[in-house]
């Protein structure tokens, strides 16, 4: 039996991909101040309280963006990652307070018929999480409070997490795997090969070079035999690198 699969879910900037970091333990997802860095699903497994799960960061949802824009396809990722997932981590953000926007989201997200643990980021204080109060709202049970930046209360995510899981009494196995990586300049059609090779949009296709920022792991059998195919961004010139989130 696979492993059961947590996806982290949120708008824009609520601290997504810092959060996926802490709980997979690496520095695996970039992460910026700016809006709108993390696109692709982003997988990894984990193991707490002898439990192994698949963890997969998601870009930022904008319920506005036309599915032919960028943030339309990143919307459409993230679908896809909600639709695998056993258990959703919904993000919020306790410095802003709940917004407009993560009601909306709430609403999409209660659709799924999953479970929901509403996360409430970038708290800064644990004496009463005033903050993570109003969240209460949202109909998804107590929130809870957390600071992925310094570690703060993820341990009790990860409870509540291991809690929400589907019972799994199989062993955990881990495959004989071939890792494949696909290394380029940026807009030789990387990610467009990736896709044809196993048959799915599995990363967002765009004619915009630096489309692709994290390396996107995606896993495939062929011949009895499994591989995980590795998506990278382009590689540019140092002279050519004009920001952090650049390769």
């Amino acid at each position: 039996m696979a492993k059961p699969v947590v996806a982290i879910i949120g708008r824009p900037n609520v601290g997504k991909s810092t959060l996926f970091n802490r709980l997979v333990g690496g520095r695996v997802a970039i992460v910026d101040d700016t809006p709108g860095v993390t696109r692709d699903r982003l997988y990894r497994d984990t193991e707490w309280q002898n439990t192994w799960m698949t963890f997969v960061d998601t870009g930022g949802i904008d319920l506005v963006e036309e599915e032919s824009t960028i943030l339309g396809q990143v919307r459409l990722q993230a679908a896809i990652a909600m639709e695998e997932a056993d258990v959703i981590v919904y993000v919020v953000d306790g410095r802003t307070g709940l917004t407009p926007e993560d009601r909306e989201l709430a609403l999409l997200l209660r659709r799924t018929k999953k479970p929901i643990i509403v996360c409430v980021n970038k708290t800064d204080q644990f004496v009463n999480n005033f903050n993570a109060l109003e969240f209460y709202s949202l109909g998804f049970g107590e929130p809870i409070p957390v600071s992925s930046l310094h570690g703060m209360n993820t341990g009790d995510l990860l409870d509540a997490i291991v809690q929400a899981l589907p019972m799994n009494e199989e062993e955990h196995r881990e495959p004989d795997i071939i890792p494949i990586a696909v290394i380029g300049r940026p807009n030789v059609g990387k990610s467009s090969l990736v896709n044809a090779l196993i048959g799915q949009n599995r990363t967002i296709v765009s004619e915009i070079p630096g489309t692709t920022r994290d390396a996107i792991d995606t896993p495939f059998k062929a011949n009895g035999q499994n591989f995980v195919i590795i998506d990278t961004a382009g590689l540019w010139k140092k002279k050519k690198v004009e920001n952090g989130t650049d390769s």
